[in-house]
């Protein structure tokens, strides 16, 4: 039996890379005064129709449940978000900072950096509609990559704002109904090339090149996006200036975008985009039949991506490696020389565990070289040996074979005075 494609089976590696991701995602959002909440797996498919459409069945894991309900792996966040606060928002003052971490599910084309499942962080601050919550959002972003010891040289945040296509577009003749296929038209740019853009673009009745004047940061008409100049400016005055890009060939496929759109990329331009995601003020309202009406903006940034760019630059490969080792690290590894003593040692490794110290020992008798063996591979700080010394323990600190000589009955208070791997 093998993994179903575009699974992924968890190893000791692949998990502690994994809780490295989510350590650095949880403990920036945290610092940025986020709390954590999750839904479920499982959603109503209507919930992303109602979404999305009903073209977005073609990308779930759906089917017909025991109950005769038609339900769906979730593929996205943003909907079950919109229905919990809809449900609870009077619950909380607002705004609310809310992050979670969750795995996704797409039943899509593999390709790199995209697989049918993925964990996802999402964040996403809901009931403000002042622009200090777009700065804060992306400012987060920012700070989550530059925790895994990116810097601006390796990403860069391309900014744009929807709000300024459509005052371009109200000097075009543009049915309604057209807007979000003419913004597609802009997002696939990159896709497609600018020939074939520019033949689709003309299709519209729109001029190429006033297209190309928006496209072009040096010469766009500014009164377009003034909401834009004051997301760029107050990130450039938290020091951001060198990580932001303003980008109008950026506007988000998602129809459900209303304001500040953004992505994060690496500079090579070797992967898809490492996170995304912009203000969507009138969602909840839609989700939730106008019964609650809230502005709200998010982003999400996956495991997938993110992991292969990690691969990427040596010296934040080498940092992950550093810190995975040393949360591995074990502090005390427990050589039993004499097995007559095992029940002491028994004893005193449940008691060094209470205690929250990190603790290993053989199961079974084994040779003493081969314990210090065990001791050196799984990092162990220090190895107690119970041995011929008894009823003192002779105690090894491994970086340094340094030995002492202590009281089995003082070994406890030793310790304490010694710093633990949890502390």
């Amino acid at each position: 039996m093998q993994a179903l494609p575009g699974f992924r089976d968890f190893l000791p590696d692949d998990c502690a890379v994994r809780n490295y991701i989510f350590t650095c995602w949880r403990e920036v959002a945290r610092r940025y005064g986020f709390l954590e909440w999750d839904g479920p797996v499982l959603e109503p498919t209507e919930l992303y129709k109602k979404k999305s459409g009903a073209e977005i069945v073609d990308q779930l894991f759906n089917f017909t449940d025991k109950g005769e309900r038609e339900v769906a792996m979730r593929p996205e966040l943003t909907p079950t978000l919109a229905r919990v606060v809809a449900a609870h928002e009077r619950e909380f003052k607002k705004p609310l900072k809310w992050f979670s971490i969750g795995q996704f599910f797409r039943y899509e084309k593999q390709q790199r950096g995209r697989l049918r499942e993925h964990f996802q962080l999402n964040c996403d601050i809901i009931g403000e509609s002042n622009l200090a919550a777009d700065i804060e959002l992306i400012a987060l972003a920012i700070d989550i990559l530059r925790a895994f010891g990116f810097s601006s040289s390796d990403v860069v945040v391309r900014i744009s704002d929807r709000q300024a296509w459509l005052k371009f577009l109200s000097g075009y003749e543009i049915p309604d109904a057209r807007i979000a296929e003419f913004l597609n038209v802009i997002d696939k740019l990159d896709r497609r090339g600018e020939d074939e853009t520019k033949k689709l673009v003309e299709a519209f009745g729109i001029h190429w090149y006033d297209v190309q004047a928006m496209l072009d940061t040096s010469t766009y008409p500014e009164d377009f996006s003034t909401d834009l100049n004051c997301v760029v400016q107050g990130l450039q005055a938290r020091g951001f200036a060198d990580w932001v890009r303003r980008d109008f060939s950026l506007v988000r496929g998602l129809a459900y975008y209303t304001g500040t759109v953004f992505e994060i990329f690496d500079r090579a331009g070797k992967l898809r985009a490492i996170a995304g995601g912009g203000r969507y003020d009138n969602l909840i309202a839609q989700l939730s039949d106008d019964a609650v009406k809230m502005p709200a903006l998010g982003f999400a940034m996956g495991d997938v991506v993110l992991g292969e760019l990690i691969g990427e630059i040596p010296r934040v490969r080498e940092a992950m490696q550093k810190a995975i080792a040393s949360e591995r690290r074990i502090d005390v590894y427990i050589v039993i020389a004499k097995e007559e003593r095992r029940a002491d040692a028994l004893t005193h490794i449940q008691q060094l565990r209470e205690d929250g110290r990190h603790v290993d020992y053989p199961l079974t008798p084994m040779k003493v070289g081969k314990q210090f063996q065990n001791a050196e591979d799984l990092g162990a700080r220090l190895a107690v040996l119970y041995g011929d010394e008894w009823p003192n323990l002779k105690i090894k600190t491994l970086a340094t074979r340094e030995e002492i000589l202590v009281p089995h009955e003082r070994l406890l208070a030793h310790l304490r005075g010694l710093p633990s791997q949890s502390s």
